[in-house]
């Protein structure tokens, strides 16, 4: 359960549009500063002040959709939310000396949506439906 005071804080640290916006999609009032986007657009944040948060919360993501989920959420910047790495992935000389100039952009998984892979069979089907044979009267 947040405080009180920390949403009271928290509202005028960012203000009330920006604070009106987390209750809606995070449900909390949090204030940190940003530490970076990714491709997706979305934004990571860290309070580096620690008393005010949950030990291990003090590092999320605001994401750029509406309808989000983790995958959205590219490796490095998931390795560093989950506190894997300590820098994030634009400052951290680890992540930049081994992504490969040739790698592709990460890519969300799409299943679930109107662009999710959809297989079809090229084999012949192994049973046929019933078609009944109408022989002329005589």
């Amino acid at each position: 359960m947040v405080s009180l005071f920390r949403t009271i804080r928290s509202m005028q640290r960012v203000g009330l549009r920006e604070w009106w916006r987390q209750m809606q999609y995070i449900g909390d009032a949090k204030s940190g500063v940003m530490v970076g986007t990714d491709q997706f657009g979305n934004r990571y944040f860290e309070n580096r002040n620690g008393e005010e948060e949950i030990p291990g919360r003090h590092r999320w993501v605001d994401f750029s959709q509406h309808e989000f989920n983790a995958t959205q959420v590219p490796p490095e910047w998931h390795s560093w939310l989950h506190h894997i790495r300590k820098d994030a992935p634009h400052q951290d000389p680890v992540i930049q000396a081994s992504t490969p100039p040739w790698q592709a952009p990460w890519v969300e998984n799409l299943t679930g949506t109107r662009a999710a892979y959809k297989p079809y069979n090229t084999v012949k089907p192994k049973i046929f439906a019933w078609e009944p044979k109408v022989a002329p009267r005589a």
